[in-house]
């Protein structure tokens, strides 16, 4: 099991960024959240297998259809409780 934190930045709220984050989350069997920032990124912790979080990381590059990410920003990864769902936290 693996945790990762990263933040993608660019025109990605507004955009369907974080439920189609969650949709790709669950679709990959991983725990973890995605919620906007106040600067206009999206936060993204996940949690699971290398590979399916490799390829989540991978996906958050170009988003859902309407996003325009200009990069993303690796950081730590919280300590927080993962309760084993993938969802948006607001």
């Amino acid at each position: 099991m693996t945790r990762v934190r990263f933040v993608a930045r660019g025109r990605v709220q507004g955009v369907g960024f974080r439920y189609a984050t969650v949709e790709q989350g669950r679709r990959l069997g991983l725990a973890g959240w995605a919620r906007n920032l106040p600067d206009g990124a999206v936060e993204v912790v996940a949690e699971g297998q290398e590979e399916a979080v490799r390829a989540l990381r991978t996906w958050s590059e170009h988003g859902p259809p309407g996003a325009r990410v200009t990069r993303v920003e690796d950081g730590p990864a919280p300590a927080d409780d993962l309760d084993g769902e993938f969802r948006v936290r607001f």
